[in-house]
């Protein structure tokens, strides 16, 4: 049985921002009731509300879904991902691929280099695992010697990667980039393992060429 709040959901999402009288005589109830309902609904983050001006008079609050709550509704972006990928594979050298998922790597690092720059590497282990959480990854740090070990709790990639494997080096290459340190994968999800797990250790060193 469909609940009131998913009947004001689905409804908002197929006609955009309404205020509560027009909800009341979409849903078939009253607007006491309808308010209620967004009340929790916005607490819960799923409906935000703005005041719109329509003429004289007070402006009226109306309400529309928040891109959390649009998520929750049916999407293809798997099966989408999926097919690219796959076409990719079948007219692209692995190499260029293997690049793509680098430069992607290399990109969000650029436009996190702010949460980095000027901080003690405790601090950008923290300031990791924070952007690691806004791109899907449940993560956590703790110091073993004189290295770092990262662990990761959740993939955002898990059910593209079991078919496209070479899209787990992703983080690794954020992780490296944001840090630049080597980082080493010591388990992963995708193997089988509870967590995915990185050893931090020493500073990447670049080649030099003898005179």
């Amino acid at each position: 049985m469909i609940s009131t709040r998913d009947t004001i959901l689905t409804t908002l999402r197929q006609r955009g921002s309404m205020d509560i009288n027009e909800l009341a005589e979409a849903v078939g109830i009253g607007a006491l009731s309808v308010r209620h309902h967004l009340s929790k609904l916005q607490s819960l983050g799923m409906v935000s509300a703005a005041e719109v001006r329509a003429g004289v008079g007070r402006p009226k609050q109306v309400y529309s879904l928040t891109p959390e709550a649009i998520e929750k509704f049916p999407t293809r972006y798997l099966k989408f991902t999926d097919r690219l990928l796959d076409e990719m594979k079948a007219s692209v050298p692995a190499k260029v691929i293997e690049k793509m998922f680098s430069a992607m790597a290399k990109e969000i690092a650029v436009n996190n280099a702010g949460k980095f720059k000027g901080k003690s590497l405790d601090k950008k282990m923290g300031a990791l695992v924070e952007m690691l959480g806004e791109e899907g990854f449940m993560a956590k740090w703790n110091k073993v010697g004189s290295a770092y070990e990262l662990t990761e709790y959740n993939c955002p990639y898990m059910v593209i990667g079991r078919r496209h494997p070479e899209i787990c080096t992703i983080d690794q290459s954020l992780i490296s980039n944001v840090l630049e340190m080597h980082v080493e994968k010591s388990s992963c999800q995708l193997n089988g393992d509870q967590c995915c797990v990185f050893t931090i250790s020493n500073p990447k060193t670049t080649k030099t060429k003898k005179g």
